[in-house]
């Protein structure tokens, strides 16, 4: 029909722009990231770490990489000192990895059991150890690649063992701690643990990314505890945008 309407879109238009809010706010987004991890900035947090925790290692205890290996399968969801309550009995009992491997799975989740988890702790442990006799002659390897084809086994876990035990970089450790700490310092906007790595590894120097982990988890666990950090006794306060809120 002659006199007919056309029908007006409802829809987005696909040439239209963010509005200017929009457009603000992501440039005051990548400004934040910008600041935070300003090298100059990121070199005045690890000396301020180096300060307050110049020998930070590993707490948990252990004599060798595979005992460093179970311990830290055991320490999912469970703190380090009741880790170091259960392990040297364990170890006493199971002091080879073909121990492990050959148990009985009801008698190791009994043992293991004061941990948490430990119906899936035992089948990883079991499952890890296995695979270390069958495919690496009783040796923990020393690869990420190879070690993430262990049974429970996680970048966590690997980066654990592959820095603590044998000195190698690989990557960044990430837990509770340092996911928490290295965003209230601004390191990071990932809430991932697997983003959080390599936000970490792009801006801390390879050389340092062992003993940094160590250090933000003694910080994370001494000073800047999750529900009420000791802003006053932090040696970084003034270089942290987060004193007064938590993450």
């Amino acid at each position: 029909m002659a006199n007919q309407k056309k029908k007006q879109s409802t829809g987005p238009s696909l040439s239209r722009r963010p509005g200017k809010a929009l457009q603000a706010k992501s440039r005051a987004g990548a400004a934040g990231q910008k600041r935070g991890t300003d090298l100059a900035r990121v070199r005045a947090i690890l000396e301020k770490l180096d300060e307050a925790y110049p020998a930070a290692t590993c707490a948990l205890k252990h004599q060798n990489a595979f005992q460093l290996l179970i311990a830290t399968i055991l320490s999912a969801q469970c703190t380090d000192e009741r880790v170091n309550q259960v392990t040297p009995g364990l170890f006493a009992k199971y002091p080879k990895p073909e121990d492990f491997a050959y148990a009985n799975p009801a008698e190791l989740e009994r043992e293991i059991r004061s941990t948490g988890f430990f119906r899936n702790k035992t089948k990883s442990i079991m499952g890890a150890s296995r695979k270390i006799v069958d495919e690496f002659h009783g040796e923990v390897p020393k690869t990420m690649e190879q070690l993430l084809t262990l049974p429970g086994v996680a970048r966590k876990t690997a980066n654990v063992v592959l820095g603590t035990a044998f000195g190698i970089a690989s990557g960044v450790v990430v837990d509770t701690h340092v996911q928490r700490v290295s965003g209230r310092l601004d390191l990071t906007k990932n809430t991932d643990p697997k983003k959080i790595e390599q936000d970490l590894i792009r801006v801390v120097p390879q050389e340092k990314w062992i003993l940094f982990a160590h250090q933000l988890i003694w910080h994370g666990r001494r000073v800047c505890q999750a529900r009420k950090p000791r802003c006053i006794e932090c040696n970084l306060e003034r270089i942290c945008y987060s004193k007064d809120k938590t993450v």
